[in-house]
């Protein structure tokens, strides 16, 4: 009987999922307009690693019920596994009409602060992933509104999971945030940014009391977080780019 009620459980899940991505396209088509841009960033709240942001632009007239069948699962990266980010991620970059993902490293975030470097990489994420687009294209950001520029824009409330083209920015930019960290415990051992990606977790945080912090560390969450007069501050080796996206010309991690 409860095997059974389990099976109906993950059935009734499944369901639920494959539903939430017709309902984020059902937002974008409300709309009005062909081009919907979305922006979402990963890692703003991480002691270590960098701040993340992509955009999305989206055809709308190009995507039919094929490529909404492809992204039924489409939602805010947070309420997927990895697995499941890694397996959308493809997905994303076929379907979009472009991408774009842009990278600001820990000194970055330091020297300008967090709130500003996540509005200005939103912002250049979107106006480099509308660059040269003829027509109207309405630009939807994750929670902020960012300084303006060439086309229109809408800051969306728990946008990730409204929006299809936000939801779509937002599993880019984890994705590659990831993959990076993953790579980071190569060059930087002993941190762990493989399990935690940066984030503050008790054993991160037991790692940075027993060997202080790595070039990755945001000195600026040392009042919160760590003493940046622990251990080793010079940096170590310099780490491959993520791919493709646009970096700090000061950072780590450029």
């Amino acid at each position: 009987m409860a095997a059974e009620a389990d099976r109906v459980a993950v059935a009734a899940r499944r369901a639920r999922s494959r539903r939430t991505g017709r309902r984020l396209f059902a937002h974008d088509r409300a709309l009005g307009v062909r081009w919907v841009a979305g922006a979402d960033e990963a890692g703003r709240g991480c002691l270590a690693g960098p701040l993340v942001a992509a955009a999305v632009l989206l055809d709308l007239e190009a995507i039919g019920p094929g490529e909404v069948r492809a992204l039924s699962t489409l939602n805010d990266s947070k309420q997927h596994t990895e697995a499941a980010r890694e397996a959308l991620y493809p997905v994303v970059m076929r379907l979009a009409a472009r991408s774009v993902i842009v990278s600001r490293c820990a000194p970055g975030i330091d020297a300008r602060g967090l709130h500003r470097t996540n509005l200005d990489a939103l912002r250049d994420a979107l106006r480099s992933v509308c660059a040269g687009q003829p027509g109207e294209v309405l630009c939807l950001v994750d929670g902020f509104r960012v300084a303006p520029f060439e086309h229109e824009q809408r800051a969306i409330t728990q946008g990730d999971a409204t929006s299809a083209a936000i939801a779509a920015a937002s599993i880019l930019a984890k994705v590659s945030r990831d993959r990076f960290m993953h790579r980071a415990e190569t060059h930087h051992p002993g941190w762990e940014f493989a399990a935690h990606v940066g984030y503050s977790t008790p054993a991160h945080r037991a790692a940075i009391a027993r060997q202080g912090v790595s070039p990755l560390h945001r000195r600026s969450f040392a009042s919160v977080a760590y003493s940046v007069s622990e251990g080793p501050l010079e940096v170590l080796e310099r780490l491959e780019p993520i791919p493709g996206a646009d970096h700090d010309a000061d950072g780590v991690e450029a």
